[in-house]
Parts: C-alpha cells; sequence; structure tokens
C-alpha cells in the first residue's frame, strides 16, 4: 500500500507542476522556450533557497521528472562540487551531476531526428 501513495504522491505534485505550466502557456504571451528557461530557473532557485529538497524528497519521481527537476539536479550537484572542490566545483558540478539525463536526451533527440522527417511549420 505504500508504494500507491508514493505513485498518488508523485503523480499529483508532477500534475501540479505541469498545470502551472499550461496556467502559463495559455494565460501569458510567454514563448514556451522562455516558460522552459522559467522552470529550470525556477528548479535552481527553489534548490537554493532550500524549498525544492524537501518537495524532492516528498514527491520523489514527481519533483524530479518535470524541468524543475532539472533545474534541481544542476544545483545539487553545483552545491556537492562547491563543497568537495571549492569554487570550481560551481563551473563543473552541475553538468557532471545532470549528464546522464543531457546525454539522454542527445541521443533520443539524434533517433528521432534520424527516424522522422522534419519539415518547416507553415
Amino acid at each position: 500500500m505504500e508504494i500507491l501513495w508514493d505513485f498518488v504522491k508523485a503523480f499529483a505534485v508532477g500534475g501540479l507542476i505541469c498545470a502551472l505550466g499550461q496556467v502559463l502557456i495559455q494565460t501569458t504571451k510567454l514563448t514556451n522556450a522562455r516558460i522552459l528557461v522559467l522552470f529550470v530557473t525556477a528548479g535552481v532557485f527553489l534548490t537554493a533557497v532550500g524549498v525544492y529538497k524537501p518537495l524532492v524528497d516528498f514527491a520523489g519521481a514527481g519533483a524530479t521528472v518535470p524541468l524543475t527537476g532539472f533545474g534541481y539536479s544542476l544545483a545539487m550537484g553545483a552545491i556537492e562540487a562547491v563543497n568537495r572542490y571549492g569554487l570550481i566545483g560551481a563551473l563543473s558540478g552541475g553538468v557532471t551531476r545532470a549528464a546522464a539525463g543531457i546525454a539522454a536526451a542527445v541521443f533520443f533527440g539524434l533517433v528521432n531526428a534520424l527516424i522522422f522527417k522534419p519539415h518547416a511549420k507553415p
């Protein structure tokens, strides 16, 4: 029964994050790209002020899978690297921690580009 509760928490938190994105798309004149950047930087900011880590502990994948989770991963990597290597860790820590996600995005983007033929929007 505990695993079911974990799924419910992840679904609820992830759904709320995605619903917030949909509200921004429909009610503002922000482009989708700007909203994506806003979500990543919000994840970094909320991690820096100590708000996002408890949310990740509570919701698990519901908080780490959306783009705010990518910002969280970058921030946590930078924080851990600064604690370990000093100031130089701020430059490498975020990318090191998020490397698997970045590599997967590049790989699947390449596979998608090889399978489907792109065309310009009318």
